[in-house]
């Protein structure tokens, strides 16, 4: 699954509990007492049915004394009753004696169970009607056998069920799109990542439940039906439905289901092994599939080459839905996207436009064997899945679409990450989740970004060769089963077992065990260095003193907003230590040099004499490095006299560890800011715009918290000193993919900042463009900037809401809503607001994107957080509670405040929602960083003030 952030093991009871704690005594039954054994326990340990019986099993997690082995699923959608009426068959395998089976099922009718043995099938006997209990609260149903199943025998179990369609964004719902004729279409689409496939069908729904498929779909003949396999045959039925079948599916876990009911059109291809590649979308928009298809075909081609095994289905769909919360979803086969994750308009797609479309295919198609084919055991490794399709984005990308340069942008993935991972309140990148909320909330950027750039410092440690040995073998060897974490290390320690050669990473001799590798002379042990990465939560801060040649290494905890000096930092860095792959280079020499830094001290000895010393190489390793003595001064005067000398990642990498230094204290304010005036001569574009996201971020903080002087100051000192680059911009399309993302930001913050020429050129090409009703074609990398400025005014902001109505590109439509919410005047952003609670206008899913908009200026964050409060009941009915959206709409609307009266509301807010029993891990999150933005303020804005008087 694709999110802008984007999710365990827990049951002590049956000591099923794979952590830090008990790494070795996993056991791959789950539960040690037989049903009888449970039946005969007193009725008291037992939650309560609906009914008012005893329910016979009182945990979140399933048990395995009976697993299913193949589903034949019936359904059949009504688009006009919005509801859709069922039937399966589940054929089950009993592996401990039982007198009952659990299943999941949420918001499902079930009119009719009924059990039959494999000698009722055999002989065509009626089988056996079940009782069936329901327990809401752990989303599960109870079916009571009346003669114990007996164990290593199969049944069917024949289930006939009803249900609406839902009206969010998970299980079976609908969704509606408009017509270029103004006619509202309504579509039926399954999104089940992690536990909504419970909302469609009764099933077992945990990932390593895996079985295979079979399914028909009932539809009018307007209509199509697809699914994650190919249809084999339509059978006609009475009234002109039609009846689909298709395929049985592989092997695969209940989330992985996916069909859709539509009246979309397509555009298809064959990859070189003969897969056939589907682009859906909604007729109007059918001109816009065109780019996904070559990206798709062109990554399948790669995947199947790069991990040596073929994708195992005969087809891929990817389909657009007008309706979606995520990015996209990998559903094997049947590929669900937001719209403006899978179609490219050429009049209105900007470079950053495309670069997300592609780098979202490139994730999704990366799940296929990563997530589809091997599966993680449970959702405290999501990681597995997550982490990896992101870092696939990087490998698949160099390789197929260099001209986009992603390479030269991953470290800002893992930029993002330390944000959050640097506070108190972060979490493990395994760690434990329970409940569907808990599981909803590991979707998130430690799993994605963080996961993704851990695996990038293993591949740079590694090499990358061995790197991808490592995981063609653990994908091979977990083909359509499930893995966990150590298996991972595993693999990628055996990836050398066939390449014992001269190499730097290898095994130093037959004797040592499965996980170690010889290192530059040192034994490494994959398995115990990355697990220090992936069961404790956090970062490390590398800190250097250099003392003539000698180079004195310590470790500790990054803490953002925690000063060494505070009462609760000693605490705060007990138990944390890391086994750090370093690298570092000096100005004597182009070489890299390594080192694995296993204990909280070392010493490393330079070779040859040298000015300055630079660790983390190209930022390929996840930590900051804190230079002490005159180490920063070195480095500045350096960039400052031939910034070229060091790698254009390093200056990046540099810039961004400054200023994260700043938040926890251990570098001043001034100091960074000094190491930023070099990027006057900066010609590396990604370092340029590192520094101008800092200026621009401490300017919108002041904007917001009307700390005028200090916002005018940085206002005339960001057009006084960029103004070189402002002035160079075109508006145009034209350059790299770097260039053209430099045009976007560099002129939408001159705008923004009221620079005269920009305003100018904006509304001039504003003009122009209403005056040709909307037909004059502007540069789509200046689109949002012109749209921003016409909505200044009333009549701009009227006929660019018109617009957003009339218009059929997702990407222009982005565009347009930004420019809205850029409005002064508060009853417009209201109405944007209610808008986007009616749904009609402005879609529900682009309500956290709005929220987060609007809160850009003083009058709109205090008019979004209002919101939030008066609104949640309301909120909650459109989002689950640890949906994307609404962690989205909580952070956007709270986390940039930075006022001790703020941080009071904030927290009285989120103690009344746990009073009601509503706990999201991202209140602590949010209130750790308004905590973290005083501190800053009261520590920085003095010196900050101090600054900019001197540079004026």
């Amino acid at each position: 699954m694709a999110n802008s952030c984007r999710k365990l093991i827990f049951n002590i009871y049956m000591g099923f509990y794979c952590s830090a704690i008990l790494p070795k005594i996993c056991i791959c039954s789950q539960f040690s007492m037989s049903s009888i054994d449970l039946l005969n326990t007193d009725p008291g340990a037992f939650p309560v049915a609906t009914s008012g019986e005893p329910f016979p099993w009182n945990k979140l997690r399933l048990p395995s004394m009976v697993v299913p082995l193949h589903y034949d699923l019936l359904v059949h959608p009504n688009l006009t009753s919005l509801d859709f009426v069922a039937s399966e068959k589940i054929e089950v395998l009993v592996r401990d004696a039982t007198q009952f089976i659990i299943l999941h099922s949420k918001d499902l009718e079930i009119m009719n169970v009924i059990l039959q043995s494999e000698e009722d099938l055999r002989y065509r006997k009626p089988g056996k009607r079940l009782n069936i209990l329901h327990y809401p609260a752990h989303e599960q149903i109870a079916l009571l056998v009346p003669e114990k199943l007996m164990a290593d025998l199969r049944y069917s179990v024949a289930i006939d069920f009803q249900a609406n369609l839902a009206n969010g964004f998970e299980g079976f719902y609908k969704s509606t799109y408009r017509t270029h004729g103004g006619k509202t279409r309504i579509i039926a689409v399954t999104d089940f990542e992690p536990t909504g496939a419970r909302m469609a069908f009764p099933c077992f729904d945990e990932p390593l439940f895996k079985a295979k498929f079979s399914i028909k779909i009932r539809r009018e003949s307007g209509h199509v039906a697809l699914s994650n396999m190919p249809k084999v045959k339509t059978i006609e039925l009475e009234g002109g439905i039609l009846e689909d079948h298709f395929e049985t599916s592989v092997k695969m876990s209940t989330y992985l289901v996916a069909y859709v009911v539509c009246d979309f059109i397509s555009v298809s291809g064959t990859t070189s092994s003969g897969v056939k590649v589907s682009i859906y979308a909604s007729p109007d928009k059918w001109s816009q599939t065109h780019y996904a298809l070559e990206v798709s075909l062109k990554l399948l081609n790669f995947y199947e080459n790069y991990f040596d095994i073929n994708y195992p289905l005969p087809k891929l769909d990817l389909i657009a839905i007008p309706d979606f919360e995520s990015g996209a979803m990998e559903n094997w086969g049947l590929i669900t996207y937001k719209e403006t994750s899978l179609l490219f308009d050429t009049k209105t797609s900007s470079a950053s436009d495309k670069l997300w479309v592609t780098k979202v295919i490139a994730h999704e198609l990366a799940h296929q064997w990563f997530g589809n084919l091997v599966t993680m055991e449970w959702w405290n490794d999501i990681w597995l899945n997550e982490g990896f399709a992101t870092y696939m984005e990087l490998i698949s990308l160099n390789a197929t679409y260099p001209e986009l340069q992603f390479d030269d942008g991953f470290c800002h993935i893992c930029f993002a990450v330390i944000k959050k991972d640097s506070l108190n309140s972060s979490h493990p990148i395994s760690n434990q989740a329970e409940t569907p909320t808990q599981i909803q909330e590991m979707f998130d950027a430690v799993s994605y970004n963080k996961g993704a750039c851990i695996l990038n410092m293993l591949k740079d440690f590694l090499n990358e060769e061995k790197f991808r040995k490592g995981v063609i073998y653990y994908l091979k060897k977990f083909s359509y089963g499930n893995a966990k974490n150590d298996d991972l290390w595993r693999s990628l320690s055996n990836s050398c077992l066939d390449d014992i050669t001269s190499g730097e990473f290898c095994y130093s001799n037959s004797k040592m065990t499965s996980n170690i590798l010889a290192f530059l002379g040192e034994h490494v042990d994959v398995k115990e260095m990355m697990r220090t990465w992936t069961l404790q939560k956090g970062l490390p801060l590398l800190v250097i003193e250099r003392e003539g040649h000698s180079l004195k290494l310590r470790q500790e905890r990054f803490l953002s907003g925690v000063f060494k000096e505070d009462p609760e930092w000693t605490a705060l860095q007990e138990g944390f230590l890391w086994h750090i792959p370093l690298t570092y280079s000096t100005s004597s020499s182009n070489v890299v040099h390594r080192h694995v830094l296993k204990s909280r001290t070392d010493t490393l000895e330079l070779s040859e004499k040298t000015s300055w010393v630079k660790f983390n190489v190209d930022s390929n390793g996840y930590y900051i490095v804190h230079y002490e003595g005159h180490g920063w001064d070195q480095l500045i005067t350096q960039l400052s006299q031939n910034h070229t000398l060091l790698r254009p990642k390093d200056r990046v990498g540099l810039i961004h560890d400054a200023f994260q230094l700043v938040s926890a204290g251990r570098l001043t304010l001034d100091k960074a800011l000094d190491l930023t005036r070099y990027l006057q001569h900066e010609t590396s574009i990604p370092a340029l715009l590192k520094g101008l996201e800092y200026l621009e971020l401490f300017y919108h903080m002041m904007h917001r918290r009307n700390i005028s002087d200090v916002t005018e100051n940085l206002k005339r000192y960001i057009l006084r000193y960029f103004k070189p680059v402002i002035d160079m911009q075109s508006w145009s399309d034209k350059g790299s993919v770097w260039d053209r993302l430099l045009r976007s930001t560099i002129l939408k913050l001159a705008c923004y900042l009221n620079h005269a020429p920009c305003i100018q050129k904006a509304t001039e090409l504003f003009s122009q463009w209403m005056e040709s009703s909307g037909k004059l074609t502007i540069p789509s990398d200046v689109l949002e900037i012109v749209y921003s400025i016409g909505a200044q005014t009333t009549v701009g902001w009227n006929y660019l809401l018109e617009q957003y109505g009339l218009s059929v590109s997702g990407a222009e439509k982005n565009k347009i809503l930004y420019a809205l919410s850029t409005s002064k005047h508060q009853e417009k952003l209201i109405k944007l607001i209610e808008l986007g609670m009616e749904g009609e206008v402005i879609k529900t899913q682009e309500l956290g994107l709005l929220l987060h908009a609007i809160t850009r200026s003083p009058q709109g964050q205090q008019l979004a957080w209002n919101f939030l409060r008066e609104n949640w009941t309301h909120l909650l009915k459109k989002f689950d509670l640890g949906s994307h959206a609404m962690r989205i709409i909580i952070s956007g609307t709270t986390s940039h405040f930075s006022s001790k009266d703020e941080l009071q509301e904030v927290k009285l807010f989120f103690e009344s929602l746990e009073a009601q029993g509503l706990h999201l891990d991202i209140f602590q999150i949010i209130l750790e960083t308004i905590s973290k933005n005083i501190k800053w303020l009261e520590k920085n804005l003095p010196t900050l003030k101090t600054w900019l008087l001197v540079s004026s």
